[in-house]
């Protein structure tokens, strides 16, 4: 039987964004399968008592500099952005949306908002930068703007943080293989080796 990891993410956390980058990598000298998990980090803080390592200045400043130093290792593109942090509420109900109605096509729609977040530096706070970055990437910014309004991807998008809450996670980005939880990108070397 085929491994698998679990990658509960959310597109406003730039650690998630690092861990992102390197899933292709993982899954092909692993050959494990990659079930892609959205949540909401927000709900995920507000549930577990936790909160975003830059609102406490001193671990935002190393942090930022650590996210850096792991963006040069994986020789991936990465900036701070200017608009942090983004309430990204829209957009992992368009992650739900789309998983949910043409999973196909999931990687595509978080692979253009990671982009646009973590390498371009936008403020995905405004709908019509929103609408830019995705119809750039193939998609139809109103038609997937009527996806994150749809109760059912509301509903879901709630209920698999929910879910996520209750398996343990309180940050993102978080992995489980085979039931053993590993929070933050910088734990992938663990990801991996559970998985082989």
């Amino acid at each position: 039987m085929m491994k698998q990891v679990d990658f509960y993410f959310d597109v406003g956390s730039p650690a998630a964004y690092l861990a992102w980058t390197q899933l292709p990598r993982l899954a092909a000298e692993t050959g494990a399968a990659v079930r892609h998990q959205p949540m909401l980090l927000g709900g995920v803080f507000q549930a577990t008592g936790n909160q975003s390592p830059m609102n406490v200045p001193a671990k935002g400043h190393y942090m930022q500099a650590d996210l850096e130093r792991f963006a040069r290792r994986y020789g991936v593109p990465f900036r701070h952005n200017p608009f942090f942090p983004i309430n990204t509420l829209t957009l992992m109900r368009g992650a739900t949306g789309v998983q949910l109605r043409e999973p196909a096509r999931l990687a595509a729609y978080v692979d253009a908002v990671f982009r646009a977040i973590w390498v371009e530096g936008r403020d995905m706070n405004d709908p019509a930068v929103v609408g830019q970055a995705l119809a750039a990437a193939g998609f139809q910014p109103e038609v997937l703007l009527a996806l994150t309004q749809q109760p059912e991807v509301k509903e879901r998008l709630k209920t698999a943080t929910q879910e996520a809450v209750a398996r343990g996670v309180f940050g993102a980005p978080t992995f489980f293989v085979d039931g053993q939880m590993f929070w933050g990108q910088d734990r992938i070397d663990f990801v991996k080796e559970a998985l082989l």
